[in-house]
């Protein structure tokens, strides 16, 4: 099923719904012919005790906004993505403001897919980069 990039972006919104993403408040707010952005606001919630960026709060968002795009880019309702490696260079701390991940596809196989994903701050500095391999897996 095809669906336009303004229905990708409320799945994705929707499916966030009482989950880790919500808990974070990652929000998905762009999507192109081969990328997915979403943002995640910077606050105590999501600091390590020294006030700064949590860089596991860092790979949840990274990884939550790879899998949908690898789901929605797949396009196929019968599929459940998995991650299977992550791995990520933190070059910058965040105190406050918010935080974007640009995830675009490097490999698009029908059973793996590779993504690079770049975090960055407000002023659009690099935060972040991230490498994530999905795995494709069919629904039961």
């Amino acid at each position: 099923m095809k669906y336009t990039k303004q229905e990708i972006l409320a799945a994705c919104n929707k499916m966030s719904q009482n989950t880790l993403m919500e808990t974070l408040n990652i929000e998905f707010t762009e999507i192109g012919d081969d990328f997915l952005v979403a943002r995640m606001p910077v606050t105590p919630r999501v600091h390590q005790p020294d006030g700064v960026l949590h860089g596991g709060a860092s790979v949840a968002l990274a990884e939550s906004v790879g899998s949908a795009g690898a789901y929605f880019f797949l396009n196929s309702e019968e599929v459940m993505i998995r991650g299977i490696e992550i791995a990520a260079n933190h070059v910058k701390s965040v105190r406050d403001g918010y935080v974007y991940a640009n995830a675009s596809i490097i490999h698009k196989g029908r059973t793996t897919q590779l993504w690079q994903i770049k975090i960055t701050n407000n002023d659009g500095a690099l935060v972040s980069l991230v490498k994530l391999t999905t795995l494709t897996l069919p629904k039961k």
